[in-house]
């Protein structure tokens, strides 16, 4: 019996059939993530989690095969936010529920996190930083099937050097500070970078991540200032490729930038302060850059808000805010590789896309902003074979909108239809 499904019954179906032969999506119009070409009226023929082809015109079913019918939408592979918190969302009480809030209470507000982004049509997040190395745990229970969520890259605890921007015990009173080192991510020398690294590969994550410069939410005063040496980073990206990590590096200050690129770094995060020639050196040495214009213009809004933030907090969110989408149009216009990423965790979980109506708004064109999402995020990730394009011998990881994206890049705030791995998640 041939069965075409829409809508909740394709889930339902998806769900409960083991028999199904081939699942069959018809779409209206196809994005795929990698040619400038939209092509319209295709099959994509998925067998279990990948996608076997793509075939022109809309491809009869055979015995057992399901139909998803997306003949109205325009279908594109599942998008990438390369740089997400979902231990967390900001509030004025994030600098003080650390002292009443236990890990337990993380984990479930991560179980939920996770959910909001998957319906928002991202099927991977790299997270760029957790506590009690939740997102580890989260990315395992994802991966098994007992909870529903994006596929997750961590770097687990992010390292930083004392009194950094990661440092946990910064600007705590003396009762709180406890003594910390490498294994809670905090070094100071080659010898304790080393070690770090390592402790993330015993703890389970995928890449590394760094505090290069000080941070805009961090209780300290500056945002700029480096935070690490050149010995230091070389030492970190030099462990990380022992054990086949990248290195992402948040970096708001020019020193600091210069310092993670010449040492290695896959990618840098933020890089407000970039100047003409870190872009130039960032071109030589292949760096991405991840701009995540949303967090800096939500934290600009939210520092308008007395009481938000702590004084200390509020004249860098002022300041360094508004200036990050100005850097992602500078950066754009030299021909920086820019990928896909927000900080979602500072903004709301399931809001990523409105990152999309930035990069547009400065400049970017839509089909480059759905490739940063797709497959040049993917590039970043080392996982081109398997995500970021709807091509045969991907995941079958698809989204799908109604309505033409190129022509009005806000509809990606409205996503209609979630595919991962085969599995449909959201259906209109």
């Amino acid at each position: 019996m041939k069965k075409v499904l829409s809508g909740l019954a394709a889930i339902a179906f998806l769900h409960a059939s083991c028999a199904t032969a081939a699942t069959l999506v018809h779409a209206g119009r196809l994005i795929d993530g990698v040619s400038d070409r939209v092509a319209a009226s295709v099959t994509i023929v998925i067998e279990g989690e990948r996608i076997a082809r793509i075939e022109r015109g809309y491809v009869e079913p055979g015995e057992n095969d399901t139909v998803i019918d997306l003949r109205e939408h325009t279908v594109l592979p599942g998008l990438i936010d390369l740089h997400t918190h979902l231990v967390s969302e900001q509030s004025p009480q994030t600098y003080s529920e650390g002292f009443r809030r236990n890990p337990g209470d993380y984990a479930f507000d991560m179980v939920v996190y996770a959910g909001r982004t998957l319906q928002a049509g991202f099927t991977t997040v790299r997270d760029l930083g957790d506590s009690y190395n939740l997102s580890v745990s989260l990315r395992n229970a994802i991966a098994r099937g007992s909870v529903d969520g994006p596929r997750i890259f961590t770097a687990a605890t992010a390292i930083a050097t004392t009194g950094g921007h990661a440092d946990p015990t910064n600007h705590t009173a003396e009762l709180y500070r406890f003594p910390i080192g490498p294994e809670e991510g905090v070094i100071n020398g080659v010898a304790d970078a080393y070690r770090a690294v390592r402790q993330r590969y015993k703890e389970g994550a995928d890449l590394i991540k760094i505090t290069a410069t000080g941070g805009v939410l961090s209780v300290a005063k500056s945002a700029q200032n480096p935070q690490f040496t050149l010995e230091e980073v070389e030492a970190i990206v030099a462990a990380a490729k022992d054990y086949g990590f990248h290195v992402a590096a948040h970096a708001h200050g020019a020193e600091g930038i210069r310092r993670a690129v010449i040492g290695g770094v896959r990618s840098i995060e933020h890089g407000t302060y970039m100047d003409d020639e870190l872009m130039r050196l960032m071109k030589r040495h292949g760096t991405y850059y991840v701009p995540t214009i949303t967090a800096g213009r939500w934290v600009a809004e939210k520092a308008k808000l007395p009481g938000f933030f702590p004084e200390i907090v509020r004249p860098k969110a002022e300041a360094i805010g508004p200036l990050i989408q100005q850097t992602f149009a500078r950066a754009l216009r030299a021909g920086v590789k820019i990928a896909f990423g927000t900080d979602t965790g500072v903004s709301a979980h399931g809001e990523n896309a409105q990152e999309f109506v930035y990069m547009v708004e400065a400049g970017m064109t839509p089909m480059a902003a759905i490739r940063s999402a797709t497959s040049v995020a993917a590039e970043v990730l080392d996982a081109g074979d398997d995500l970021g394009s709807v091509q045969a011998g991907r995941y079958a990881d698809l989204v799908a909108v109604a309505g033409d994206p190129l022509a009005d890049i806000s509809l990606l705030r409205e996503i209609d239809f979630v595919m991962k791995g085969g599995v449909v998640y959201r259906a209109p």
